[in-house]
């Protein structure tokens, strides 16, 4: 699978997500308080993929709740297009917030409601747009996960995936600068991931919005992102470019992870095509990058 091309919507000049010495600490029933993300500062360029991965508890998405506001920052500054949302009033946080798409690990989709009334909603919401508008919208993102076909079903009847699909267009229908993704594939098999994580790029590569993905699948990272910063203990401690070649070995175990996954499937590209060139079958000892 190959990478979004890098210059899908962007904007080198200017990153459409900028933090800046961002802090967020919280209050553990002990007494004592967790830093859950420490004075750290990171820029996306738009039209980017980027990873942010760490262990259980490194704050990665604590980090990706601070990029809509979800969680407020202690202090620091939150640039979204250009726009500190930490000082704006509750009613244009709420309008800004339309140009932040988020999806979850579990899809909270509206279970008594159809597909089309799932997409729907967040046009429906702000009131600014009439049926006919809500009607073409919804139908144009259904086409995009390719789930056209289900937009009279209800979730109920729905795979994992597919419903994870829905909340992805239900994500893009305001038209997002910025699309939000935690953990989005792992509540779903392996397959699914790959499909899931195709449809990823293809609207990246189609649209140019800027998918900033939480996970713990370093394959996902290898396989969709071009870029990635690891975190440990509410730090940002390592920041690269996925398919370049490190000019030092990575400070960080997940960092030569990610290199091997990347090398091993340039590897196997390499053996798959002579072996094409040859005329004979692909080597049994081949392996796919692991879906952990």
């Amino acid at each position: 699978m190959s990478h979004p091309s890098p210059d899908a919507g962007r904007d080198a000049a200017t990153p459409v997500i900028r933090l800046q010495s961002v802090q967020k600490s919280f209050a553990l029933p002990s007494g004592e308080v967790f830093d859950a993300v420490q004075s750290l500062s990171l820029e996306i360029q738009q039209g980017d993929v980027f990873g942010l991965i760490g262990k259980s508890g490194a704050g990665k998405s604590t980090l990706l709740r601070l990029i809509n506001l979800l969680e407020r920052p202690d202090s620091g500054q939150v640039l979204v297009g250009g726009r500190d949302l930490t000082t704006l009033s509750r009613r244009e946080l709420r309008d800004t917030r339309q140009n932040i798409g988020m999806i979850f690990q579990q899809f909270n989709l509206l279970q008594n409601a159809t597909v089309f009334d799932n997409v729907a909603f967040p046009l429906k919401i702000h009131g600014r747009h009439s049926k006919a508008e809500i009607n073409a919208r919804v139908r144009e993102c259904l086409a995009l996960v390719g789930l056209a076909e289900k937009i009279d079903t209800y979730p109920a009847q729905l795979s994992g995936g597919q419903k994870q699909r829905v909340a992805i267009a239900r994500a893009l229908a305001p038209r997002p600068q910025v699309l939000l993704c935690d953990e989005p594939t792992s509540a779903l098999d392996s397959e699914t991931t790959r499909s899931l994580l195709e449809t990823l790029r293809d609207i990246n590569q189609k649209i140019g919005v800027t998918i900033v993905i939480v996970t713990h699948e370093l394959s996902v990272v290898e396989v969709l992102c071009r870029n990635v910063a690891i975190l440990e203990k509410g730090r940002l401690v390592e920041q690269f470019a996925v398919e370049d070649a490190p000019k030092a070995e990575r400070k960080t175990a997940l960092g030569r992870e990610i290199d091997e996954l990347v090398r091993r499937r340039e590897r196997d590209a390499r053996e798959a095509l002579a072996a094409g060139a040859l005329g004979a079958a692909p080597s049994l000892n081949a392996k796919e990058p692991a879906y952990v």
